[in-house]
């Protein structure tokens, strides 16, 4: 099987043992979130909750594209961004 590309934002790269990219295989989101899960226990539950949706302030790109949901397909050598949404001030 062939691996995506998956851009890790800098305040996970804790548990992706300070990695910028992690290659990894799937064939949807979910998928690959498995698969990040096995090389990197505790990641995928920084993504997405218990209920296995996506996390309120995270956003999955595949090619620059806004994932629809974590069922979305993903092609060998994709690119998948992870994004996490800022807020704060009053």
């Amino acid at each position: 099987m062939e691996t995506c590309q998956v851009s890790i934002p800098t305040p996970l790269r804790k548990y992706t043992d300070g990695q910028r990219v992690v290659e990894t295989q799937g064939s949807t989101l979910r998928e690959m979130l498995d698969a990040m899960e096995c090389a990197y226990p505790g990641f995928k539950f920084r993504v997405v909750n218990e209920q296995g949706q996506l996390r309120e302030h995270i956003r999955l790109f595949i090619n620059q594209r806004i994932a629809p949901d974590l069922d979305a397909a993903i092609q060998p050598n994709d690119a998948v961004r992870i994004i996490l949404a800022i807020s704060g001030g009053s």
